[in-house]
């Protein structure tokens, strides 16, 4: 059992499928148009295409290679996801196999608040014994979008995000995180076995505005931080609206916050490691910086975490 009392991401990685539909392809099937989406989304384009666990073995695989490992040095991977390949067994599984891991692996369906859920799970692992956790959120609801709903349509992409968790002696912790469910919410967006998202749109607006407000809160309250700390929140990726909206009620500004949705989309549990993988891509995070990551997601879950970024031991 290792002593390491810290937690740190060492490696990170984005994988996004090839085939890009834009605002405008849309609208030639839909009663929309580029400029109606940017103003209700922020959103411009999207990924579609691939499978959950091929995009979650490209992303795992540059989240490697970045945290300088091998497939043996993982003691644990989770995988973060609410379009599994298989009904059973997990896709986990699969990834697992396909990446030469030789640990254990299970999925998490917290909708779009997975990503957070299996980040506070992993470090928990650590915090327990393991060594290094590998975390993905990868989803392909393609499948699962009725494309001639103009509500949903434009607002899902594919896509997949994988960080490396290690223990770390160096600064680097989870500080506080919030996990939250509201499950009377649950009929405002879901998705029945077999059929398409539904969404009651304007009220999940509300609910998620009052969801990541109050997550957010609470992990920072934990952590004993306050808004003023911060230098960075990462949010889910859902609706441009929603993040401006929540911001203001957190009392942070919202250039302290990243927003790669208008190229990507919903990616439900994804979008936050593809965010945070685009923040670290371009040297928004350095040495000590306290990131909150804040979202939710159908059931009606939400999930927040404060982490003070941290450097390789040694």
């Amino acid at each position: 059992m290792n002593t390491a009392s810290g937690i740190r991401i060492s490696g990170w990685g984005v994988a996004l499928p090839p085939t890009i539909v834009t605002n405008d392809e849309l609208s030639e099937t839909l009663d929309t148009s580029n400029e109606w989406i940017l103003e209700r989304s922020g959103i411009a384009k999207r990924h579609l295409g691939g499978s959950t666990s091929g995009l979650a073995i490209e992303a795992a695989l540059q989240a490697l290679a970045v945290a300088n490992l091998q497939p043996n040095d993982i003691d644990l991977l989770i995988l973060a996801t609410t379009t599994p390949d298989d009904q059973v067994p997990a896709t986990a599984n699969k990834v697992q196999h396909e990446l030469g891991l030789t640990c254990g692996a299970m999925d998490i369906n917290a909708a779009c608040s997975g990503f957070v859920y299996s980040l506070v799970a992993g470090s928990g692992f650590l915090k327990t014994g393991c060594d290094r956790v590998l975390v993905i959120g990868s989803e392909t609801l393609s499948r699962f979008t009725d494309w001639e709903d103009r509500s949903t349509a434009i607002l899902f992409g594919d896509g997949a995000g994988a960080v490396v968790l290690e223990s770390s002696k160096t600064g680097g912790d989870l500080l506080g995180w919030n996990l939250s469910s509201s499950g009377e919410l649950r009929d405002i967006l879901h998705c029945e076995i077999g059929g398409k998202i539904k969404m009651a749109g304007s009220e999940v607006f509300r609910k998620a505005v009052v969801a990541m407000t109050k997550s957010g809160k609470a992990a920072m309250d934990e952590a004993g931080v306050n808004p003023e700390e911060i230098a960075l929140v990462v949010p889910h990726q859902a609706n441009i609206r929603i993040i401006e909206t929540a911001m203001k009620k957190l009392g942070i500004p919202l250039e302290k916050s990243i927003w790669v949705g208008d190229r990507t989309a919903n990616t439900s549990s994804a979008s936050i490691p593809i965010a945070l993988s685009e923040a670290l891509n371009n040297n928004r995070v350095k040495k000590n910086d306290l990131i909150l990551l804040v979202g939710f997601g159908a059931g009606m879950t939400s999930a927040s975490a404060v982490i003070r970024w941290g450097e390789a031991d040694g």
